[in-house]
């Protein structure tokens, strides 16, 4: 519940957020208090007579239900607007300038967390208690420093918090339909516990050069021994120098079997489509922009979000930079794209590398693309695609480390929030920027299973397990050190080599239905001796004298 009458010359009004439901009458108690839910209000009428006044109007069913004036005859009504836009996504009707509407919840809740990234005075604990659902969703996608300086502010001043029950309790309303529990499959199997004991140690190999990719190339420019050379790259990855090229092939915009001649082709057509799509909202006149409320807030999110993504990379870094003008360009060619989806924040975070690699608006819109239609049910409104990857980590995590899921759960962590941005963005704010170009690329191999980056979370958590478990760290510990404390030390070929070997324990072993279908029809492969040992076929363990596994490119 948020109280919003500080600072206010104004009869005490208190403002209720809960889920949208049918608008109640509005109540009135003692003649000077009257309440509301934050959900329920459409729109804000401004008007000035001499002092300042407000008045709200309140969805009820199909006609709105208005509420007396609130009169401000000392001031304060501009002070109670900015609180109130703290919750709320405020827009100025383009046929009323004294009418100010109320976007939906979803970009509500999205401008509730911008308002929260421009507030310098508050640590990221003080959010949290006072708004934990905003503050979860938001700081665990969102795609700037804010964390990080919210944790490390000197400054930081930490209020009573709320019983770390009632805060866990909110959080299982943060994705509605979320529960890790229950497997979203018929019956019961029993789970066996993995023990993974002491992990062999793995030698990553140097990067895919030159000379080994054209080997790989036969005269018309055909792609050879593509399983091998995907198995390659998954090894040790790219060469800088390659990237430009190999990631549209590891991405899907240019076909593994397609020659040099028809990929040129292929260019021709690509490059005529994105810029009649560029033209299509280069085009639009402010007429046309003040009548379409969409493309206005798909602009204005952009513009933000791209004055704030990666700006300490010399590709992006100080004002005017090219590199932003093509981050900004590629963003709304995209919204012209998917109409449906638009732009949703946390996306100019997956294009940055890709235009960082390409140099090139055509080539990285539609390397963007590719990736976006893997990542796309991340951005839905529905956020199906994270309840789903969250309800399959779990699963993953019990049968690996059994003792540290029960403690998790125990500490009201059960439902793994912590990992949200891991999987919304692909760890690319828990990595330094060489390192999510690497890691990227072997994630796009496709290898050794569809679900590689749930085993990727899985190899994060055990190398913090110890940490947590022994320190006895809570609900918020837990929270501070794999969102904030773990980006600060972590080495994306130290987690490969960790998640290769939790692969190594995967091929030895028969494991139950419902984690071979986590780890998708590939994953199968792991463990059925009728396809081969995948996993195996890109690492060879072996035994040192001493008894140390050691596993081989």
């Amino acid at each position: 519940y948020f109280l919003l009458c500080r600072h206010l010359n104004v009869k005490r009004v208190k403002l209720k957020s809960a889920p949208p439901q049918p608008a109640p009458i509005p109540e009135k108690s003692k003649g000077s208090r009257l309440f509301f839910r934050l959900s329920d209000l459409v729109s804000v009428r401004v008007k000035e007579e001499g002092w300042s006044y407000l008045v709200f109007t309140l969805r009820d069913c199909n006609m709105g239900v208005e509420l007396p004036a609130l009169h401000f005859h000392q001031g304060g009504s501009e002070v109670f607007l900015d609180c109130l836009r703290k919750y709320l996504l405020l827009t100025e009707s383009t046929t009323d300038a004294s009418l100010l509407q109320v976007s939906p919840h979803s970009r509500a809740l999205s401008q509730s967390f911008e308002n929260l990234l421009d507030d310098a005075t508050f640590g990221l604990i003080t959010k949290f208690s006072q708004d934990p659902v905003t503050t979860t969703l938001g700081g665990f996608s969102k795609v700037t420093n804010y964390l990080f300086d919210a944790f490390r502010g000197p400054d930081t001043v930490l209020l009573k918090e709320r019983p770390v029950g009632e805060v866990a309790d909110l959080l299982n309303e943060a994705i509605p339909g979320l529960d890790i529990n229950q497997l979203e499959e018929p019956g019961f199997e029993v789970i066996t516990r993995i023990d993974l004991g002491v992990l062999p140690e793995v030698r990553r190999r140097e990067p895919v050069g030159a000379e080994e990719w054209n080997t790989n190339m036969d005269p018309e420019g055909r792609m050879r021994n593509i399983s091998h050379l995907k198995q390659t790259i998954f090894k040790g990855g790219l060469c800088h120098v390659l990237r430009k090229e190999g990631w549209k092939f590891l991405l899907g915009y240019f076909p593994w079997e397609s020659t040099l001649e028809e990929r040129r082709s292929l260019t021709r057509r690509k490059t005529d489509e994105y810029f009649r799509m560029k033209l299509q909202w280069k085009s639009v006149s402010e007429e046309q922009e003040k009548r379409n409320s969409m493309f206005r807030d798909h602009r204005s999110l952009i513009e933000k979000d791209v004055n704030r993504t990666d700006r300490t990379n010399t590709f992006y870094e100080g004002q005017d930079n090219p590199g932003l003008i093509l981050l900004h360009d590629v963003l709304m060619t995209y919204c012209m794209y998917d109409f449906d989806l638009g732009y949703v924040q946390g996306m100019s975070d997956l294009l940055s590398p890709i235009l960082y690699v390409m140099e090139d608006e055509v080539d990285a819109f539609w390397c963007f693309v590719s990736f976006m239609d893997q990542m796309h049910q991340n951005f839905e409104e529905q956020m199906q695609g994270m309840k789903t990857q969250l309800i399959q980590l779990s699963t993953l995590l019990r049968l690996l480390d059994l003792s540290f899921w029960n403690y998790l759960v125990a500490q009201d962590s059960g439902h793994l929030y912590f990992c949200f941005r891991w999987l919304l963005i692909r760890f690319k704010r828990e990595l330094s920027f060489p390192d999510v170009l690497r890691l990227w690329e072997v994630m796009w191999t496709g290898l050794p299973c569809q679900n590689f980056h749930l085993l990727v979370c899985c190899a994060i958590l055990d190398s913090e397990k110890h940490q947590i478990m022994e320190k006895q760290y809570g609900f918020n510990e837990i929270l501070k050190v794999c969102v904030l404390m773990f980006c600060l030390h972590v080495c994306a070929d130290v987690i490969l080599a960790v998640t290769i070997s939790i692969i190594q324990h995967f091929t030895l072993r028969l494991l139950p239905d419902v984690i071979t279908a986590v780890l998708s029809a590939v994953g199968r492969q792991l463990v059925d001796g009728n396809h081969g040992d995948l996993a195996g076929s890109i690492y060879t363990v072996a035994t040192t004298p001493g008894g140390r596994q050691l596993v081989d490119g």
